[in-house]
């Protein structure tokens, strides 16, 4: 196993991570099952977000007298209210989530206390602002959080964050499906020259982010690599093509301050495919390779999340909309953290008028209107 510094933490993580989402469908024989078999390879870091009661204590049972090999990320805000996952900033809420974080994991700190889940930006100025900010800060001085670091799958939030200074590290969602932005609207030509290099072919605003990083010395840890489990079925990839695992992280890898790749496992032998990457040859790795070559046609009518469909009139983030509907159908059930993810964005699948518009816009003619509708059903609107 390599290691990698993150960012001015100084912590050396394993390249290969555990996100252990995956683990609250399972019992605990199961979970230790997967928790041994990383901690055998010599992976070391482990992101806990989930509150459920049940995964939190089979987790730390597991860890068990190992706990000073872990290093744990554990998110302030991501509570259990009611018997389901709420996200929020209420401060008694937080401290109640967080101190049972501590008893269910066996420990008196947690390495890399994350600001949990911040996706707007009027949410961010409000934590910047208020009482919140305030306690995550009280939790570091007083040693029960050895980092502060963010989790978000927005760019604009993550560069203000890296920006504040506030943040020493950070938990992005990095896969090629998520960084991709078309260079023309040109369905003949795109990705036959784009893709080949460094950051080409990458929307620039999450370009730009992997490079703030690195100049600020940030370190990123990474979250849904595998989108879902979507890039290794070449029928529902955005692509056409199938990527494996080890071609996932090590375009993970080779983006710019990226120190871990979080990989959910549900089997002992996904932590093997994962950490198979550690002896891959260049040809295993290459993916860009692979997405070059891809048919033309696989492209058409499916959502590469791109964003060339706006403006939309009723302020539907359809790329973020179709990305979660994406997601949520690659379970057998919707997960907590995608629907509530989906619950908190501002406009909804529901609020489609089916104006067309952003179907005149898109590269890949995807009917929007229809995805729009599908979503909507899904999640209840």
């Amino acid at each position: 196993m390599k290691y990698r510094r993150l960012g001015r933490t100084e912590l050396m993580v394993s390249e290969i991570g555990l996100g252990a989402e995956w683990l609250e469908r399972h019992t605990y024989e199961e979970c230790k099952a997967v928790i041994d078999r990383a901690a055998g390879y010599g992976i070391n870091i482990l992101d806990c977000w989930m509150p459920e009661p049940n995964v939190r204590t089979n987790i730390g049972k597991a860890i068990a007298g190992n706990r000073e090999k872990w290093i744990i990320q554990g998110h302030v805000g991501a509570t259990w209210q009611n018997g389901q996952y709420t996200r929020t900033r209420d401060l008694e809420q937080c401290r109640i989530a967080f101190e049972d974080l501590l008893k269910r994991m066996q420990t008196d700190y947690i390495d890399l206390g994350m600001i949990h889940y911040v996706d707007l930006e009027k949410e961010w100025e409000n934590i910047l602002a208020g009482p919140y900010l305030t306690y995550v800060q009280e939790l570091k001085a007083q040693g029960k959080i050895r980092h502060i670091g963010l989790s978000t799958h927005n760019p604009v939030i993550a560069k203000k964050a890296v920006q504040s200074g506030l943040i020493e590290m950070l938990l992005f969602s990095i896969n090629p499906a998520f960084d991709m932005m078309p260079p023309t609207d040109d369905i003949e030509t795109y990705f036959k020259e784009d893709y080949q290099e460094d950051l080409a072919g990458i929307d620039p605003s999450r370009a730009e982010l992997y490079r703030l990083c690195e100049q600020n010395d940030v370190g990123v840890t990474v979250m849904k690599p595998f989108a879902g489990g979507r890039l290794f079925d070449a029928a529902r990839s955005p692509f056409g093509v199938a990527l494996t695992p080890v071609r996932c992280i090590h375009y993970c890898l080779t983006r710019p301050a990226v120190a871990s790749v979080l990989c959910g496992y549900d089997l002992p032998e996904h932590v093997d495919e994962a950490v198979s990457y550690e002896h891959a040859s260049d040809n295993e790795k290459d993916y860009a390779s692979v997405l070059a070559g891809a048919p033309l046609h696989s492209y058409t009518g499916q959502c590469t999340y791109c964003g060339h469909c706006k403006p939309c009139p009723v302020e539907i983030d359809i790329a973020m909309v179709n990305k979660l509907y994406d997601l949520a159908v690659m379970q057998p059930e919707i997960p907590s953290s995608v629907r509530e993810h989906y619950n908190n964005l501002e406009h909804r699948a529901g609020d489609c008028i089916a104006c067309g518009g952003c179907e005149t816009r898109c590269p890949f003619k995807v009917p929007v209107s229809v995805k729009m509708a599908q979503t909507a059903e899904l999640f209840g609107d």
